[in-house]
């Protein structure tokens, strides 16, 4: 079997690994040259992955017998529309994976349904009278972009007319979502959707750089803060979203505000958390959403059978740095032969200019503590926020120490 992987990313050499346990021939398409999975792969094309003529052309001449991603919902549109074009199995159809990868079909859905969300408008150009009922701070986001790009908080009308024009020149089709801010917790839901059933996988909080206006995480951090009955409103929203978009077998990922009393949806996707996520995912219960994606793509279902944690605290935290020409990663390797950290991964490929912090996907590394309990879990993180060091071509340390807080 052969299989057209699109996007290069770390969560796609795992799956690219899995793809060749069960030899299955790999070709991978990338927009970049230096794509972190490209030496993984059998056979590579750089090409834009989000022409759909061009990621067709290819899984053609490949004669491939399915395309795939992981973690990446708007790659997923794609996937779904060149595998419904050429008859290939897809776990999700193209409409669906429009609905579920486009925010103002999205929030259609969710007030169809009875799904709680802020209350917003969408739009394609600023109609002030549109959005005169919505209380100030506002929220704008690109119903098409990933990574927190284009998503800003304006607190007045001159900001808003800002970040909208931002927002609609990221949008690849121009419309723009104006929405309320919610305030509370973010809180990232995995779940699996075993035959129709909505299951949880993993509730954790996802941490935001200190910022007035932009949104970009740092930290996923396992378990989230809840309580009983927070869960019991997260299985039920849950469920609510898979029956209202038609999820039979497929993973999923809802991000939500907790303001301690009740839940609101941010947005959704039918896929898992990106960069990090899956191994965050396995590491506190056991489920391998790679497989999963593997196995419903080629005809397999998979069970969701869950384990114990294997830490009470299991964290990832996400290094950003100064402006600069990424080089190296210095003093990892020490950190991990020592246990303070679990893992660690390169997110960005060497050579990369860096332009600072200004949405999610600046992040150049990736790091994941364990431990047992608060104090052993901070001595662990200072000891490798101290030690580690992001180098660019000069040999200086770029990374911003400063946003890596111990935990509370």
């Amino acid at each position: 079997m052969k299989a057209l992987v699109l996007a290069g990313g770390l969560p796609q050499i795992e799956l690219i690994k899995q793809l060749k346990e069960r030899n299955i021939t790999t070709v991978l398409a990338d927009g970049n040259a230096n794509a972190l999975a490209r030496p993984y792969a059998d056979i590579f094309y750089q090409i834009p992955i989000f022409d759909v003529e061009e990621v067709k052309n290819v899984a053609v001449k490949e004669q491939v017998d399915f395309l795939i991603t992981v973690c990446a919902d708007q790659v997923l549109l794609i996937v779904a529309q060149v595998s419904e074009m050429l008859g290939l199995p897809c776990y999700i159809d193209y409409q669906t994976a429009v609905n579920v990868s486009d925010k103002k079909y999205m929030k259609r859905i969710f007030a169809e349904n009875d799904i709680p969300t802020s209350r917003h408008v969408e739009m394609s150009t600023l109609d002030w009278d549109r959005i005169k009922h919505l209380e100030y701070p506002l929220v704008v986001k690109p119903v098409d972009a990933y990574s927190s790009r284009g998503v800003r908080k304006a607190f007045t009308p001159e900001e808003l007319e800002l970040y909208f024009k931002e927002a609609s020149e990221i949008s690849r089709c121009g419309d723009v979502i104006v929405e309320e801010f919610c305030s509370g917790e973010e809180i990232s839901v995995d779940v699996y959707v075993e035959g129709g059933k909505a299951k949880l996988l993993c509730i954790s909080n996802s941490e935001k750089i200190k910022d007035n206006d932009r949104f970009i995480i740092f930290r996923g951090r396992y378990p989230a803060a809840t309580t009983p009955e927070i869960v019991e409103q997260i299985e039920e929203v849950a469920q609510k979203i898979a029956d209202a978009f038609g999820l039979v077998d497929s993973p999923m990922l809802i991000q939500m505000i907790n303001n301690g009393k009740r839940v609101s949806v941010l947005e959704f996707c039918a896929r898992t958390g990106g960069n990090m996520k899956y191994l965050l995912i396995k590491r506190s219960c056991g489920f391998d959403v790679v497989k999963a994606v593997i196995d419903l793509t080629v005809g397999e279902k998979p069970v969701v059978e869950l384990k114990e944690p294997q830490n009470k605290y299991i964290v990832n935290d996400f290094i950003y740095c100064t402006p600069g020409t990424f080089d190296r990663l210095e003093g990892f390797d020490e950190m991990l032969e020592q246990g303070i950290i679990t893992d660690y991964y390169a997110l960005r490929p060497q050579g990369m200019n860096v332009r600072g912090v200004a949405s999610s996907s600046d992040r150049i590394a990736g790091i994941t503590v364990q431990a047992d309990t608060l104090e052993e879990f901070n001595r662990k993180h200072r000891i490798a926020v101290e030690s580690v060091k992001v180098l660019d071509t000069n040999g200086n340390d770029i990374m911003r120490h400063d946003l890596l807080p111990d935990l509370l």
